[in-house]
């Protein structure tokens, strides 16, 4: 598998493009492109990779990602079916003058960070309505909608930062981060060595380290952690059974680490974010 630089393409009569992706078109791997992009989830459910963040997504999630920010939805079964209503945009597709303009200083200054964020509470409802609400406009009241999604974002404080001020400089995403990547999608609930892992990027483990850290910007091991805290998530929000036996379906083997990790990723207990989502 390479990775992909992908290559977004609209048609002429629209200044932006807003599309539904579904399996097998959903599954793009780890990919960058120049676009800014929002995408609600429509059906299946698994790991978000944005930036330096990794956790789950699911049914009705809504993102948003500044451009040249890494990212990939990885489903959770490689059969389950996934599908995205996505808008693509350039800062730029409107000209030069448009976002110059007073009125549109909360939209500019959104555009200006180079982060990920995903939308919540009542934000995220309003937005994934809009979006369903633009995919079926044509023409003028397409391009007011899409503006009035950005500005509304751009005044709320209902999201959550996943990846700020990610910089991404290179034109090109090494390929070798895609073998790494996926097998660790394949192994997190496993053992997994450093020298292990070296080996599949043919480096060797200081030089390994570097390399993961500079274009993932984490640690390999920060990186294990959140797909194994990921894991956990999903068994704490989709079943019923004992923290204690999702701890070691997860891939530990102590629960204080366990805990520790959870609260160092979540900010809470296992049970508390349990409770959180039985409640929301």
């Amino acid at each position: 598998m390479k990775t992909i630089l992908q290559k977004i393409t609209n048609d002429s009569s629209q200044s932006f493009a807003c599309r539904i992706y579904e399996t097998p078109q959903f599954e793009t791997n780890w990919h960058k492109h120049p676009e800014y992009e929002l995408i609600l989830i429509l059906k299946g459910n698994g790991t978000a990779m944005i930036g330096d963040y990794v956790s789950d997504y699911t049914v009705n999630d809504v993102f948003f990602m500044a451009g040249n920010l890494p990212h990939w939805f990885r489903k959770s079964h490689p059969k389950m079916k996934g599908a995205a209503l996505v808008i693509h945009f350039t800062r730029d597709c409107w000209g030069d003058g448009l976002l110059q303009m007073a009125e549109m200083k909360t939209i500019q200054s959104l555009l200006q960070k180079n982060n990920g964020i995903q939308l919540e509470h009542a934000l995220k409802k309003e937005i994934s309505e809009s979006m369903q609400q633009i995919h079926h406009e044509k023409g003028f009241d397409k391009l007011i909608l899409l503006l009035q999604c950005l500005h509304r974002i751009g005044h709320s404080t209902q999201y959550k930062i996943l990846a700020e001020d990610f910089t991404d400089t290179g034109n090109v995403l090494n390929p070798v981060i895609e073998k790494i990547i996926d097998f660790s999608f394949k192994h997190y609930l496993e053992k997994v060595t450093l020298e292990e892992v070296a080996a599949i990027a043919n480096m060797s483990v200081p030089n390994f380290c570097r390399f993961f850290k500079k274009n993932i910007k984490k640690t390999y091991f920060d990186f294990l952690r959140d797909l194994r805290i990921s894991h956990a998530c999903k068994l704490l929000t989709a079943t019923t059974q004992p923290i204690l036996d999702i701890c070691y379906e997860s891939g530990y083997k102590s629960w204080a680490h366990f805990s520790k990790q959870f609260k160092e990723v979540k900010q809470q207990t296992p049970s508390e974010y349990r409770r959180t989502y039985l409640y929301e």
